[in-house]
């Protein structure tokens, strides 16, 4: 282990395996390094018995639910938008001859009460339940608008400078209603929060646009789609694809300590009384608990069930987004399913997840809403914990932090923090201009 190399990745998370893969590519010498004795970090996947362990603090799980190596479960679930930036990323890479993806079947939102398919096109929201006849109306031709928008073409704009326009005025034009607003806003251009409303429209109408493509992409029922086996599979795909490119893994090493000079910059890291030398350091939180501060907690609930969620048209695989102000709250709630159809549980079963940023210190009351939403469970888990963004200034140590997993159950803000990572660690952008049918192979199973 006492060699140099240019990057040390510590923790084999989502956002550092993607990177680790990245820099490997660009030709970087990495050396990847993991304190547990498997992959996935905080975005692990377990089967029946870990899962057994981690929550009811027992070795073995009850037999009637099935073979404990059925079950894979991620973690931290969340889809990818066929299109999107992830989904480039794993292409650009090449990772993708060793994934299987298939399409996910559902994706819906709660509003006024119900369960509801999202509508994306201007013909889905004719036959959207959601709006009454007038509405429908101005939400097809809003759809339209957002479909036909080329920022190079100034006759698509109707006169409107969408960098400079906000979402509220553009959809003010268009006369939608307070729970249109609130579905577009939350379940197809997938904001957190109702910020987006105050900043300039171009953003919301490019993540729409995104939605709309991806969903065409497979004529499926979402714009969704994930890797059979689940998110476990991708860690160790790029560390498949690390070693091809010279990068080293080396799981089950304590400690893990990152060295300083006097300077405070990174010098290398210890693990077992050897030093491997480094210019720099990529890691998840918990590796420097120092450089890092908390930002919220995610509350969680993951449920074992024998039938898909009820109003989502038997969906083997769906996402529900539950927008804040259908609840009342402050941020919105996920529920995400996924079952056999992706070989993550036994045939017949279902694994269901409830996830929002905790705003009280009591789960089982705060995500009843998503609860209620799944139905009959056979077993039910929680769980609650920290996030945690970085402190430091990476331009002076060396030191290139991820931020914690949030509660949201599609890639948007994961990628967006791989990302802005890169550019940190190698000081250029990613370049994600790249053929999408590379990973279209599988998909059509």
């Amino acid at each position: 282990m006492d060699e140099e190399y240019e990057v040390i990745v510590l923790g084999t998370g989502l956002k550092e395996c993607i990177l680790s893969g990245l820099l490997s590519v660009d030709g970087l010498k990495v050396l990847h390094m993991d304190r547990n004795d498997y992959y996935g970090g905080e975005s692990t996947s377990l089967n029946l018995n870990q899962l057994w362990k981690k929550f009811r603090g027992e070795e073995k799980a009850p037999a009637h639910l099935g073979s404990s190596r059925d079950y894979n479960v991620d973690m931290m679930p969340k889809f990818m938008m066929a299109n999107g930036k992830l989904v480039r990323v794993l292409i650009h890479t090449d990772v993708t001859k060793y994934l299987s993806f298939k399409a996910v079947d559902g994706s819906y939102v709660f509003v006024k009460g119900k369960v509801q398919k999202v509508p994306a096109t201007p013909m889905e929201a004719l036959k959207s339940p959601l709006m009454g006849i007038f509405e429908k109306r101005r939400a097809g031709k809003f759809f339209s608008y957002v479909q036909e928008y080329d920022e190079k073409d100034p006759k698509t704009h109707d006169g409107m400078d969408l960098r400079r326009v906000t979402t509220k005025d553009l959809i003010a034009k268009f006369g939608l209603g307070e729970d249109t607003i609130d579905f577009i806003g939350h379940a197809v251009a997938l904001h957190c929060n109702d910020n987006h409303l105050h900043q300039p429209a171009y953003d919301t109408v490019m993540r729409m646009k995104l939605y709309a493509e991806s969903l065409a992409r497979f004529q499926g029922g979402s714009p969704y789609i994930y890797p059979l086996y689940g998110l476990g599979e991708l860690p160790q795909a790029f560390a498949r694809l690390s070693a091809v490119y010279g990068g080293t893994y080396m799981l089950n090493k304590p400690e893990c300590k990152v060295e300083f000079d006097e300077e405070g910059k990174v010098t290398g890291v210890t693990s077992e009384g050897e030093t491997a030398k480094c210019k720099k350091v990529v890691c998840d939180p918990s590796y420097l608990s120092n450089k890092v501060r908390k930002i919220g907690r995610v509350a969680r609930a993951i449920a074992i069930m024998s039938h898909p969620i009820p109003n989502t048209n038997d969906s083997h695989s769906v996402q529900v987004i539950l927008p804040q102000k259908q609840l009342g709250r402050k941020s919105d709630m996920y529920v995400f399913c996924c079952s056999y159809s992706h070989n993550v549980a036994p045939k017949g079963k279902f694994i269901a997840f409830v996830s929002t940023d905790a705003e009280t210190d009591n789960p089982q009351t705060e995500l009843k809403p998503g609860i209620d939403l799944l139905g009959p469970v056979d077993e039910l888990f929680f769980d609650i914990y920290d996030r945690y963004e970085p402190v430091n200034e990476p331009t002076l140590d060396n030191c290139f932090i991820s931020t914690s997993y949030d509660a949201t159950t599609h890639f948007d803000t994961t990628v967006v923090d791989v990302l802005n990572m890169y550019k940190l660690i190698t000081g250029k952008e990613l370049d994600l201009s790249v053929d999408l049918n590379a990973a279209s192979a599988a998909e059509e199973e």
